[in-house]
Order: C-alpha cells, then structure tokens, then sequence
C-alpha cells in the first residue's frame, strides 16, 4: 500500500553548527522548532527586548542629568555706549566707550536632579508595568505559535490517514479491476461493468491527487509557521486512535476554566493598569516640580584670539563662577487641557472595562463550546468507529458474493462507497476531536504543556 511520504529535513544545532534529521518529527519537536526559528514570535520577543530599554530610558529621568558645554567667541566688532562727559571732567561733551574684549571663551558644566516631579515617579511605576505587558505580548505569541503548528500538524494527520485509506481503495479497485478484465476476456463479464470499476478507480485517483495537494499546501503551512525554510521536508508519524481516546477521558475531568490563567485576560488588565498610570500621569501635571541644580564654569577675555599671554597689555584675564539653587514649577492655568486629558482617560478606562467582559464572556464561551464540542466528537469517533468495520465487514461480504455471481455489480460499488464514506467520516472526527482537545488545552492557560505531552 503506497502512503504520503512527507519528508523533513530538521536544522539543528547551535551557532555555526548544523545537523540533520530525517526521522518522524513528532509534535513536540515541531512546536520547539517553531519557538526557536518563528519569525513572528521573533519580532515579538525584540519588542520585549525594547521594553526593557524603555523602562531605562524613563528611569534616566529620576537620575543626575549632567552636561557640559564650551564657547569660542571672536566679538568682530564690539558694542559701544555713549557716556557724559562729566566722567572725564568734560562736561559739554560725550565720549563713547567700547565695551567687553574682542575674543572670549568659556567652558564648563551644569547639573539637575529632579527632587520632586510626580509625573517622573509616576512614569517610572508605568514603564515597569509596561515592561510586563511586553513580556505577557511575548507569552500570549508563544501561545498563538503553539496553538497554530499544533492545529496544521493534526490536519496533516488526518490527511495522511485520509491518503492511506484512498490508496487503500485504489488498491481493492485494482484488484477488481484486474478479475473484471480478465473475466470479460473470457466473456465472463460485460464491457459497461469493466468500464464503471474504472470509473471508479479513476475517480479514486483524482481524489489522491487533490489530498496529495492539500497536504502539501498544509505542509507549507506548517512550515511558515515553525520558520522552515520550504526546501526542507519532514515525515510525520501516524494518527493513533487508541492514544486520542486515553487522553480524551482526562480532558472531560477538567474543572472549570480560571480566567486568570488566560493570557488574554492578564493582556487586557495589564492595559487597564497602564492606562491608570497614563491617568495619574495626566494629573501629575497638576502638581508642581522641584528640582536642584548646579553649574560651573571657567570664562577667558582677551584681545588676542590664541589668548597669548606673551604681550602684558593684552593678556588673558580668566575668571571662574559658580551656581547652585533650586528650581520651582508652579502651574497654574493651561487653558482645561489637563482636564481635557484627564477625562480622554477617564473614557478609554470605561472602554477597557467593557472589553475585559466581553473578553471573559468569549473566553468563557469558547471553554463550554470545547467542551461539547470534546464530548460530541469522542461520541463521534466511537459511532464512526463502528462504523467503518460494519462498512468493512459488507463490502468483503458483497465483493465475496459479486465474485460467485450472487450480487450484483452495483452493489458492490455502493458497498464500496459506503465504506470510503465512512473512513473519510471517521477521520474528520478524528480532527475535529483533537481540534476540539486543543481549545480546552488553550481554555486552561496550558498549551506549553504540549512541549512535553502530546
């Protein structure tokens, strides 16, 4: 019996170092595959890199802020100012006098630390609550990777075993194929009957081609989400009926959802908190600020522009000055802007609100709908189960008599029929319960567990 061959080729290793893989790749090697190359989770975890420089960068503004500074000034042509005459004992007339030197220079550093400044210490409390919600970003992407490569990986299973029952049909219509043309050589059987078995067949073969295709489209699928590259391939072991029931009855033991496992929900309250931070930093700036500063600096005059000292009439006078005091920012009136703001966030808050209800009542939804939806396919596997050998068991019986002339052509095709229809119905069960198993695993808050539990 020919079966889909999925091939992978697995890069492993670290750094410059390579390995690779041609066994199965189980699920679990898949989903830790995909935390360590997909891209998306990638970005994600750059932003939770940027929110740590973001919570230092705000912190810079509670810390010392020091600057110097340095000037070269050549005064091209000095101001000059009109004086009585009386200062020089010529009291009907003026004199002009010029003022300053014509080169100056200066160096020298200031000093500030905020003191009191409410919107900083509240800026500080907000970029670590920030840095936490980056950090819940990356969690809840882990989880979406998570959830993704499991949902794609269990389509593949089921279309691998959807192959192998078409190719399993392929090969009985072969078979009859082959007695129906050797009977109609010996005239044994009618052309019309041949012709309608191949038919058949054929029909049988264009459905291959399309599973073929639409595994091969959902093995790009998975690729693109584990961060292969599409030249690689990979095998994939098959669907285990026995193992789907074993862990299905641990599933119906589940207690009830606790909405504070749920990423989601850790999201949306983290939003709530950092917009009462972006709300008290509006309304620290009611408050006024205090800060302390300090300056220094070492000032040079001269009337030579390298500041010789060489020439006694011209030389360099230096002079140092100093400064320390406290600085005080009152505000009074802005016009209602910071109302204005106050009240914007004041709204968004309300807006949160409604959406951590509406998220609980999804969330919450979404647990019971797995959960029926868990019990109605493991009803279903069991039904589709018996089923398929019922089919199994009248199609044998019907191809026995068909070839001891007791039942009809057409028979057997229905029987035939009514045997794929049941495999194909028993495998899509087979996805929807796992399907159905992974949304409880998501209501739970435990899809990692899956890295070491398939």
């Amino acid at each position: 019996m020919k079966r889909l061959k999925l091939t992978l080729i697995l890069l492993l290793g670290i750094g410059g170092l390579h390995a690779y893989a041609q066994a199965p790749l189980t699920l679990q090697e898949a989903l830790k595959f995909a935390l360590n190359n997909n891209q998306q989770l990638s970005r994600t975890k750059m932003e939770e890199e940027m929110g740590k420089f973001k919570t230092q960068e705000v912190r810079s503004q509670a810390l010392p802020q020091i600057n110097g500074n340095a000037n070269y000034t050549d005064n091209l042509k000095l101001a000059q100012s009109l004086l009585p005459g009386t200062v020089i004992g010529k009291p009907d007339s003026s004199v002009t006098i010029t003022f300053g030197t014509q080169y100056t220079a200066s160096v020298g550093a200031e000093l500030n630390q905020q003191i009191f400044n409410q919107a900083v210490f509240t800026g500080l409390k907000a970029a670590k609550a920030g840095e936490e919600y980056y950090t819940l970003q990356t969690q809840k992407s882990t989880e979406d990777v998570i959830y993704n490569v499991s949902g794609l990986y269990y389509q593949l299973l089921v279309l691998q075993e959807k192959i192998v029952t078409v190719n399993s049909n392929i090969e009985k219509l072969t078979q009859l194929v082959n007695a129906t043309q050797s009977q109609y050589e010996n005239g044994l059987a009618k052309k019309i009957d041949l012709d309608r078995i191949k038919v058949n067949l054929t029909n049988y073969k264009t459905q291959r081609t399309q599973l073929l295709n639409n595994a091969a489209t959902q093995a790009n699928n998975l690729k693109r989400q584990l961060g292969m590259p599409m030249q690689s391939s990979f095998t994939i072991p098959r669907a285990s009926l026995k193992e789907i029931e074993t862990k299905a009855a641990g599933v119906l033991q589940y207690d009830d959802m606790n909405l504070e496992d749920r990423t989601e929900f850790k999201l949306i309250k983290k939003q709530e908190q950092l917009q009462e931070f972006q709300k008290k930093a509006y309304l620290a700036e009611y408050y006024p600020t205090l800060s302390l500063f300090g300056r220094y600096s070492y000032n040079g005059m001269s009337q030579q522009w390298a500041f010789s000292k060489s020439d006694p009439a011209n030389s360099t006078f230096w002079y140092g000055a100093a400064a320390v005091g406290l600085s005080l920012h009152i505000p009074i009136f802005d016009g209602f802007g910071r109302r204005s703001k106050v009240s914007q966030a004041n709204v968004t808050l309300r807006q949160l609100s409604k959406q951590k209800e509406e998220i609980a009542l999804n969330l919450n939804a979404d647990y019971e709908n797995a959960k029926l939806q868990v019990r109605t396919n493991l009803s279903t596997i069991h039904t589709q189960k018996e089923n398929v050998d019922l089919a199994n068991e009248v199609y044998y019986s019907t191809q026995n008599n068909y070839k001891l002339g007791l039942a009809s052509l057409t028979d057997l095709l229905n029987a035939e029929t009514s045997l794929a229809d049941a495999q194909n119905s028993y495998n899509e069960a087979l996805l929807q319960y796992k399907m159905a198993e992974l949304d409880i695993i998501k209501s739970k808050g435990s899809l990692k567990e899956l890295l070491t539990n398939n």
